[in-house]
This record gives structure tokens, sequence and C-alpha cells, in this order.
């Protein structure tokens, strides 16, 4: 099992690891889905977490070059994710263990609050630096939550950051000794349950209404844009090499 869920106190911990890189395939967007849906079931916070050394590296690279109808599901599940925990009802935190590539620096910046380890891990939307246009709905995650300059280094010229570097221009809220990553993060959810739930609820829909109606606009278009890059390689005989 790649995606184990645990609930204690009112916090669930969705866990991503699969014993490698934590690759983002359908399935296991399938399955952060499925706990996300429980969670916001049972009304409980969500601390969202990886394995020792990464949160995770991006989509699953073997769906991604094999392309067709599996490829799209698993882009789908993965951009509407981040809309998914933007607007989630109650308090989302991310407690990234090390690396966030692609996909997964997007997941990262989609909490309400990020925790991180200091040390030697990366934090970047590679995209650009593989041959790749940023898609639409990473910008605008991206957007949302660096601040300006780190935004335009981060999307425009697909700049790695350190934690203590991400900590800095808006990627991680804090860092904390591994060690104690999952137990500060589960705190801090329980910290941010004392908050209303109604307003923290709406609160959240208001102040991110435009960033959640661009991913609405963006996620269909990125989907084309995938389709069309596909066709483009295979004209030219390559298969696809993206991390997205």
């Amino acid at each position: 099992m790649t995606v184990h869920y645990e609930v204690v106190d009112r916090v669930a911990t969705i866990r991503l690891d699969d014993g490698k890189r934590n690759a983002l395939s359908d399935a296991v967007l399938a399955e952060v889905h499925a706990a996300f849906d429980r969670a916001e079931a049972e009304g409980v916070a969500v601390v969202l977490t990886g394995r020792d050394g990464v949160l995770s590296a991006g989509f699953d690279l073997r769906v991604m070059r094999g392309g067709g109808l599996a490829a799209l599901r698993m882009l789908k599940r993965g951009y509407s994710l981040t809309g998914r925990m933007l607007a989630f009802p109650y308090p989302v935190v991310v407690a990234c263990p090390g690396h966030a590539y692609a996909m997964g620096s997007f997941l990262l910046v989609s909490g309400d609050y990020c925790l991180a380890v200091p040390g030697d891990y990366t934090l970047v939307a590679n995209e650009v630096a593989i041959g790749l246009t940023l898609p639409r709905v990473g910008g605008e995650v991206l957007r949302q939550k660096l601040t300006p300059g780190a935004f335009q280094r981060a999307a425009v010229l697909s700049e790695a950051f350190s934690p203590e570097e991400g900590l800095a221009v808006g990627f991680v809220d804090e860092l904390v000794p591994a060690e104690v990553l999952l137990d500060r993060a589960r705190a801090k959810a329980r910290e941010l349950l004392a908050l209303d739930p109604e307003a923290h609820a709406a609160t959240k829909l208001r102040v991110r209404a435009g960033t959640l109606a661009a991913i609405s606009r963006g996620l269909p278009r990125d989907l084309v844009d995938a389709v069309t890059f596909g066709v483009r390689m295979a004209l030219r005989g390559k298969k696809p090499a993206t991390a997205g």
C-alpha cells in the first residue's frame, strides 16, 4: 500500500510511501482523493506527508511516457488535487520530509500550512528545465504562495530552492528537525482546529476564489496541452519525458 491513512485526535495523517520517490500514478492519486473524501466525511484536519527524504518527485514517468487515457486520468487527478486541498473545509498541513519536485512541489504549496525539514533537499518546479511549459494549474498554486520574485524564478527559470531558502520565499512556513516533523505537523493541525470551522472554510473560499477559478479554467487547457505534446512527440518518434 502506497497511501496510508490514520486518524488520531481529530487529525488524519495521509502518508505517501512507495519505498522509492513517491511517484504519483493515477492509482496513487485516486487513493489520496479517497483519503481526503474520508477525512472530509469524518470532519477532521489533514496532515499530508511522505516518506523519509521525499514528499513526492512528481507524476509517474512510466505512465506519462505511455501516454493515452491513462496519462490524462493521472494528470486530471493530480491537478484537481491542488484545488481540492486549497478548498478543503478543514485545516490542511503539509509535512515535507525532504524533496518535492514538479507535481510534488504543487502539492507542497496547496496546504494551509507547510512544515519541512532542513538539509540537502530540493523544492523545485522543474518543468522548464526538462523542456515543458509549466502547466497553468502549477503556475496558479505557486503564485498564491510564493513571493513575487521567487514565483518568477521558480516558474520561468525552474530555480531550485533548499528548505532554508524555501522558508524565506514562501514555499515553507516552518522548518523543524526530521525526528519531530510529524509530531509538530499534527500539533499544528490540532491548533488550527481551534479556529471557528465555518469561518475558516468560508474564508478559504473567499480569499482563494481567484486561484480556484484559475485552476478550474486552466485544468482542461492543461489536459489539451498534454495531448498536443504527446502527439508532437509521437510524430517526432520520441517518448515524452516529463515529470510535471
